[in-house]
């Protein structure tokens, strides 16, 4: 059960789930005392919490994350930038929705420069700043997000994934602070009527069927170096449109995303009009972590006071997002619509990628009870898989994958 928190007068967080139970341990202790008496209990009960909230905060310096953050009205005036620029990876979609839920009413749409930017409100609570969110891909010349903040200096934060992370290091660091996304959205795609006995990626290997790819991507160069596909079935001149693999019937395979062309093809394509299989690279090893949000190194310092918050305020973003998606998908819906550009994307569309998050487990925590944070031997495992690569000359000298990301802003009693 996810726990929806709310501020009391004093300040307190309050589980609003549930009163007089386990959940409400000073109610459990209060029964059954008379009312002669119940108020100086109260008093007294509240004042030895608050002394152990004292205490705790003042404890070991060395905790690698933080502790329990109150939201609250303005929370962040003051602290982080104003507005507080992310820059993403693609038009606006329901993957990002955290970002876009955190978009207030009011907002404004830049259809020039496919920007979204307003109030930074969380669930009701106005956090005291402006929030912008820019669109990526064509929006900045199909530029990665990495070497594009070290062009525009006035980005704070901005998309990042394992394996960009590793090969861009030295030309462009980013370093993850949270990641929305616990599993990756890419898979590749086949069709189930052609090829029925294909139930993943290594036996389009071994049956030589052609993948179609993105050029530049690490995944297949993993893939291949690993022995699973071989070079001249890999063939990187996807460009995006659905028209080859219609064309040819399902013949090839196809990269994507699971949480939408799994839903385009057998719903929105209407010369395709059915099913397809697919696997995600998760599952087949690739295990990266997607579209994390991500700091420029030499910015931690500067950002630290923000990041003490606005991260916890992602993680939380995450998981009310999940719980209610109107708000965030309006925006995204409205975004994309008045952007008026080759990109569009249907309510129906929107609405099965929030359902497929779950399903596939793209959202979700990690092998504890936290959203959002990282672990050190997952992003070792995808740094051993490039090393093993052609890539690894890309790879910078003693970078270690400590580097790539930290879990000390994260606040671990969020989750779902």
């Amino acid at each position: 059960m996810t726990t929806r928190w709310s501020t009391n007068p004093i300040g307190l967080q309050t589980d609003s789930t549930r009163i007089g139970s386990r959940t409400d341990p000073i109610g459990s202790i209060l029964e059954g005392v008379s009312m002669k008496h119940k108020k100086a209990w109260v008093s007294w009960l509240a004042l030895l919490l608050t002394f152990g909230l004292v205490a705790a905060a003042c404890g070991d310096d060395d905790d690698s994350s933080s502790s329990a953050v109150v939201i609250a009205e303005g929370i962040l005036t003051d602290v982080c930038p104003s507005p507080l620029i992310v820059q993403t990876d693609w038009f606006p979609e329901s993957e990002h929705g955290a970002l876009y839920h955190m978009i207030g009413d009011g907002y404004s749409v830049d259809t020039a420069n496919k920007v979204v930017s307003g109030p930074m409100v969380l669930d009701g609570i106005d956090l005291g700043i402006e929030f912008e969110v820019r669109t990526g891909g064509p929006a900045i010349g199909f530029a990665p997000v990495s070497s594009y903040m070290y062009t525009d200096t006035n980005i704070h934060l901005g998309y990042a994934s394992t394996d960009q992370q590793v090969l861009q290091w030295a030309d462009a660091p980013l370093v993850s602070v949270v990641a929305p996304l616990e599993r990756n959205p890419q898979m590749v795609m086949w069709d189930p009527e052609t090829y029925p006995n294909v139930t993943g990626l290594a036996d389009l290997g071994d049956e030589g069927i052609t993948i179609n790819v993105f050029g530049g991507g690490t995944f297949s160069e993993v893939f291949i170096a690993q022995g699973m596909w071989s070079q001249d079935q890999v063939d990187p001149s996807y460009d995006g449109s659905p028209a080859r693999f219609i064309s040819e019937g399902g013949a090839i395979a196809q990269q994507g995303f699971a949480s939408a062309e799994v839903y385009s093809y057998e719903h929105e394509h209407e010369a395709w009009g059915k099913p397809v299989a697919f696997e995600l690279l998760h599952d087949a090893g690739f295990q990266i972590y997607s579209q994390t949000i991500g700091i420029r190194p030499a910015d931690k310092e500067t950002l630290r006071p923000c990041l003490e918050l606005v991260v916890p305020v992602i993680q939380q973003a995450i998981v009310s997002y999940d719980e209610a998606p109107a708000h965030g998908n309006a925006v995204i819906l409205d975004a994309v619509e008045r952007f008026d550009d080759f990109w569009v994307y249907s309510a129906e569309l929107a609405d099965y990628s929030v359902q497929a998050q779950r399903d596939f487990g793209l959202i979700g925590n990690g092998p504890d009870n936290i959203v959002g944070n990282m672990e050190e031997s997952r992003i070792q495992g995808v740094m051993d898989d490039i090393l093993a690569t052609h890539l690894a000359d890309n790879v910078a000298d003693g970078l270690s994958a400590s580097d790539l990301f930290t879990n000390e802003f994260i606040d671990e009693t969020i989750g779902f």
